[in-house]
């Protein structure tokens, strides 16, 4: 029992720091092309080695990292092509998702996702309090729960797999844009509070879509 105890905490503990460092590149704490080293992480983290080990080689698997033979592991960066594709198939997904999630979401659902809006909008009063990583896991986490919300285990589980790279993406973008963004999930919630299938769809795909035009600018400004 004591060996299986030890296993879960490692376990756990492994997951705590992938997800701390996932979070750090997608927040440009660890910007692309910057070496990270298991002493600077496990110093950071407040851990051992091994664990940070551990969430390195997921990382790695999951495109976060990349590591090189002799010289050791460095931030990945995200390819245009790659993040043309995230969007692409995020634009085809999630507003399936929102169009049923309008006639089957539950009030916990709907009541989440007001939540995650109120904390967003106290963040953005604040001047961004809790840097763009605090706004890139609430965005995360309402796409979550708006897919959630579809009734869907399978879209559920696709965007949950594929919103940290997302949100990689859009950490990318325009960062003036984030106003805009948590406006245009107060319209969302909207149709879902009026449980207009319609609405829904075409909002979510209006707000991916100016997400794709966000990012394409970023260069630009």
């Amino acid at each position: 029992m004591a060996e299986q105890r030890g296993a879960v905490r490692r376990r756990d503990t492994t997951q705590t720091v992938c997800a701390a460092i996932r979070a750090d590149v997608v927040g440009r704490v660890f910007t692309p092309g910057e070496r990270l080293t298991e002493e600077g992480l496990a110093a950071r983290y407040r851990v051992s080695r091994i664990p940070v080990r551990e969430a390195l080689r997921t990382l790695e698997s999951e495109g976060f990292v990349h590591s090189r033979p002799y010289a050791g592991t460095f931030v990945a960066e995200l390819s245009e092509s790659e993040a043309e594709d995230l969007l692409g198939i995020r634009l085809l997904m999630e507003p399936f998702g929102a169009e049923r999630a309008a006639l089957r979401r539950t009030p916990v659902q709907l009541a989440t996702l007001e939540l995650l809006i109120a904390e967003a909008r106290e963040m953005l009063d604040a001047g961004s309090a809790g840097g763009p990583a605090g706004l890139a896991e609430l965005n995360t986490r309402f796409h979550q729960v708006l897919a959630e919300a579809s009734g869907s285990p399978t879209l559920a589980a696709l965007v949950a797999q594929l919103g940290y790279k997302i949100s990689w993406v859009y950490s990318l973008g325009h960062p003036r844009r984030a106003p805009e963004s948590w406006a245009e999930h107060e319209g969302i919630v909207q149709a879902l509070r009026d449980r207009d299938p319609d609405a829904a769809r075409e909002r979510v795909a209006e707000h991916i879509r100016r997400a794709q035009a966000a990012y394409r600018l970023r260069g630009k400004h």
